[in-house]
């Protein structure tokens, strides 16, 4: 497996622990006859700044996995794996890892900025792949 694979499935996993962080105080808060519904309605509570922020977090990594997936995908299946793609895939997972704390707490400016960081290193392994 290629590092950029390797951290692909990292990342992957990132989501999982993504989901949990999310879905525990999101369950608690919204109770468990909403959560275990159709959800055909908005819930009669609403969740709190910090629980939605978790879940919009998730969200985010969910659209940025996608753009990092295929840049893996077509860093490996070319096999131009190098030191430059191993890095920018070492660098959007630190920035997604950063991201979650960062928007979790409200931090602004830098919750843009590292979100810029995780999206420069994804941009950076397409171009690497064309040249």
């Amino acid at each position: 497996m290629t590092p950029e694979l390797t951290v692909l499935t990292l990342a992957a996993l990132l989501q999982v622990v993504q989901f949990a962080l999310y879905a525990v105080p999101a369950n608690m808060e919204l109770g468990p006859g909403y959560t275990t519904s159709a959800r055909d309605r908005e819930p009669s509570r609403q969740m709190s700044d910090r629980t939605a922020r978790l879940g919009r977090a998730m969200d985010n990594h969910f659209e940025g996995l996608i753009l990092f997936t295929i840049a893996c995908v077509v860093i490996a299946v070319s096999g131009q794996s190098t030191g430059v793609t191993t890095a920018c895939a070492w660098t959007y997972l630190i920035a997604r890892i950063a991201y979650i704390p960062a928007y979790y707490l409200g931090l602004r400016p830098w919750r843009s900025l590292i979100w810029l960081v995780g999206f420069a290193a994804t941009a950076l392994m397409y171009l690497t792949a064309l040249l």
